[in-house]
């Protein structure tokens, strides 16, 4: 069985001066990167980047970064149920799964914290 390669990535909603909808890149790729209307559209295509970014460097004989020393971006967090309850209700009303939604309200908070900052 092959062993599924993982990359870390950073989603971001895009500002409407950007084009909206939302972002996702992989830091460790130079130029490997999607969008998408929604978080999950975004997730999708990123998957699809990487993929064909992984394929032109082997095809080019391009350094391929090891994954294998890379966090593996899972988050575990103990919640109350009604917070569970809130945000399973919200990402079903959005079509998204909870495990985007959330990723989506941390980007997006991030987003909000680091633009202050400059």
């Amino acid at each position: 069985m092959k062993k599924r390669i993982e990359y870390p990535f950073e989603l971001r909603p895009l500002s409407d001066d950007e084009g909206g909808g939302w972002l996702v890149t992989y830091p460790d790729l130079p130029g490997c990167m999607s969008d998408g209307e929604t978080p999950e559209e975004a997730m999708t295509n990123g998957k699809d980047a990487l993929t064909a970014w992984l394929k032109a460097a082997q095809e080019t004989g391009r350094d391929i970064p090891n994954p294998d020393n890379f966090p593996s971006g899972r988050f575990i967090a103990r919640i109350p149920r009604s917070l569970h309850a809130r945000l399973s209700a919200r990402a079903k009303q959005e079509g998204v799964s909870m495990n985007a939604l959330v990723s989506a309200f941390l980007a997006e908070s991030l987003g909000r914290r680091e633009g202050m900052e400059r």
